[in-house]
């Protein structure tokens, strides 16, 4: 059963630019575009250089975003864009592994794939000074399997099958950072067959 108020849960704010950093990387999915621009403007208009500011961009197959021309012709030193996240985690972990002292991370799109760019991050160890966040489109969630280990992604309903194990799952709120994924745990154990009614909560 969904808990609410855990704590582990992410809370994240509007984004904001950080004038104080030197470089800024932007990294969004989908309609979480929106936000970046409006960072980028923002630096624009705060002074801050043109070269310093990199973004790159997710349009995963059937995910509304803001128009590619936009962010194309953002002003930023380096516009990129990508068909799938995984391609743009991977150009991430280059940015990352070439990144300098003062760089700024700024993520905004849905939850599941800002809890991967932040994974990623954290494995470069940038802090939580350094990043900001804006969850914004899809609430759909990255699941992780207890039993297993695997995780499903865009799960919408309060109950899923575990694309690993096939076993049913109950979706918590508990939120796993080092995971980037809510934890599911078996919903049918003590009653194998008998499931709670599923339902679309994460849309």
């Amino acid at each position: 059963m969904l808990i609410t108020g855990i704590k582990s849960k992410p809370v994240y704010a509007p984004l904001a630019p950080d004038v104080g950093g030197r470089h800024h990387v932007l990294v969004g999915h989908g309609v979480g575009g929106e936000p970046l621009l409006r960072v980028i403007a923002a630096l624009r208009d705060s002074g801050g250089g043109r070269a310093s500011r990199r973004l790159l961009y997710a349009t995963d197959q059937g995910v509304a975003g803001v128009a590619l021309d936009a962010v194309r012709t953002a002003d930023v030193a380096e516009v990129r864009c990508f068909p799938a996240t995984r391609a743009l985690l991977a150009d991430l972990r280059e940015t990352f592994e070439s990144a300098l002292m003062g760089t700024r991370l700024y993520v905004a799109g849905p939850e599941a794939f800002m809890g991967l760019v932040m994974r990623l991050a954290a494995e470069f160890n940038l802090n939580r000074d350094e990043i900001r966040a804006e969850e914004c489109g899809s609430r759909a969630r990255r699941v992780h399997c207890i039993h297993c280990r695997v995780a499903t992604e865009e799960v919408r309903t309060n109950i899923v099958q575990c694309t690993g194990c096939r076993r049913w799952l109950i979706v918590r709120d508990h939120y796993s950072r080092r995971l980037a994924a809510y934890m599911g745990v078996m919903a049918d154990a003590e009653a194998p067959g008998e499931l709670p009614e599923i339902r679309e909560v994460f849309v």
